[in-house]
């Protein structure tokens, strides 16, 4: 499934991203603009509006509707076994990110390991349309906005208070933006092993492959429809000798390496930053005039 227009200006971007060497870099065109006051506020009602028993009854209800499509929506994509990480109660998970429904092969291995996955999402998310926006205020989002006291002082609280229960994963993309259909692990940020050490939690590692198919996207003839195969690696677990600073490097540093592996196994190659339009998974380029 595709959302979204102006899909091949988003490629362009991808592309020019990739020359200039910003991994980490926005790629999407017409997200809201806000400023930082607006940001704070938009997250303060966020969390306000959580607390209110009618956003805990359409949670409940959400949840239960966004399994159900899940399943669904999951059917012809390949889930790797849940055995490795069941055990584990809680946890944060990692992976690619590469479309607005990329968290769905992750939700499905959370409901085959019996856990309640959340999301970080990033501010801006809450301002999406219709029932995507919905989805965002109502299915376990833990938002996300760039001010400092969010981030050291908030944040955290939120992350505690998910992990506070068993049986609880959450789920955040390292590599920050995404960066629609493209098939390479990028380097990775450092936040979500920040946050994983300081609550002495392990690293679900993931990876997304991302294969063509010969059928036609509805409504975007430029793409072909792609199938999706989730890769469990190894979990990555703090060091109890290693500070936190210390573990999130080392785990972020673990992670990346899996990823890259996972990518060179998947599509038979060494995963190098040269571009090429066979990065954007299903993509059909425009023949030269």
């Amino acid at each position: 499934m595709i959302i979204g227009e102006h899909r091949r200006q988003v490629v362009e971007n991808i592309r020019k991203n990739v020359q200039a060497r910003h991994f980490n870099a926005k790629a999407e065109v017409d997200d809201p603009v806000l400023t930082h006051e607006q940001r704070i506020k938009l997250v303060n009602d966020f969390w306000a509006q959580s607390e209110k028993f009618s956003h805990k009854f359409t949670n409940l209800m959400t949840r239960a509707f966004f399994g159900t499509g899940t399943l669904i929506l999951t059917a012809n994509q390949k889930i790797g076994s849940a055995k490795k990480v069941k055990k584990v109660p809680n946890a944060v998970v990692t992976s690619n990110h590469f479309n607005q429904f990329d968290s769905l092969p992750i939700k499905r291995l959370a409901m085959k390991a019996h856990k309640r996955l959340y999301f970080v999402i990033e501010d801006t998310n809450l301002m999406l349309p219709s029932w995507i926006g919905f989805l965002m205020h109502n299915v376990d989002s833990i938002p996300i906005t760039q001010s400092v006291r969010y981030l050291g002082r908030e944040f955290p609280k939120h992350i505690a208070n998910v992990f506070s229960k068993k049986n609880r994963w959450i789920l955040i993309y390292p590599e920050q933006e995404m960066w629609f259909n493209y098939r390479k692990p990028r380097p990775l940020q450092k936040g979500a092993y920040y946050y994983a050490a300081k609550m002495n939690v392990p690293i679900i590692s993931c990876f997304v492959e991302l294969q063509d198919k010969n059928g036609l996207e509805p409504g975007h003839p430029d793409f072909h429809t792609t199938r999706k195969i989730l890769h469990i690696l190894p979990t990555i677990y703090p060091n109890e000798r290693l500070s936190v600073d210390e573990n999130a490097r080392r785990m972020r540093d673990i992670d990346y390496q899996q990823k890259k592996q996972a990518y060179e196994k998947a599509y038979g190659k060494k995963l190098n930053y040269n571009f090429s339009y066979d990065d954007i998974a299903g993509y059909i380029p425009q023949e030269p005039k």
